[in-house]
């Protein structure tokens, strides 16, 4: 079981404090099965990377595949920042677009992804996240403006927009 700091909570935080939030950050991630996970080398300068996640059970979970640098990333330095699938806003019909999720964190490693039968190593590295920050980045009504939500452990929901 992933060992969790107090001040940084799992998603189930998220969904009881913000659930209306919570649910449309879900549906962005949720649009589309490739992410892109930001990791920091061991020099501090960045990698991207594409990602499977999941939201199941309270959790933000992904893994890394054995060998790969972005666990060994992750293992090195936990923070990272994860972006769900991106779409742009069709012509004439931007106020429909329903924006882009982001989340960043601390990635907890929580064991070996499940092998297949027959194979004795691990397929890889399952983490699952502690998050400090979860951000919508949308389009207003009249899409004028560029709204971003964001959500701290320590701030909650905030609304900003920008002309």
């Amino acid at each position: 079981m992933p060992i969790r700091s107090a001040a940084v909570p799992a998603w189930k935080v998220i969904e009881q404090a913000e659930p209306g939030f919570a649910e449309r950050v879900r549906q962005l991630f949720d649009a589309g099965r490739h992410k892109t996970i930001a990791t920091l080398r061991a020099d501090g300068s960045p990698r991207i990377s594409g990602i499977e996640c999941e939201l199941t059970d309270g959790e933000l979970r992904f893994g890394s595949m054995s060998g790969a640098r972005k666990g060994a990333d992750l293992r090195r330095d936990p923070r990272f920042a994860l972006h769900g699938p991106t779409f742009h806003p069709q012509d004439g019909m931007e106020s429909d677009w329903p924006g882009e999720a982001k989340v960043a964190g601390r990635a907890i490693p929580a064991g070996p992804v499940a092998t297949e039968e027959g194979h004795d190593q691990p397929e890889g590295e399952m983490f699952v996240a502690d998050i400090t920050e979860v951000v919508i980045t949308r389009l207003d009504v009249e899409a004028t403006k560029l709204v971003v939500e964001s959500w701290t452990p320590g701030g909650g929901l905030r609304t900003v927009e920008r002309a």
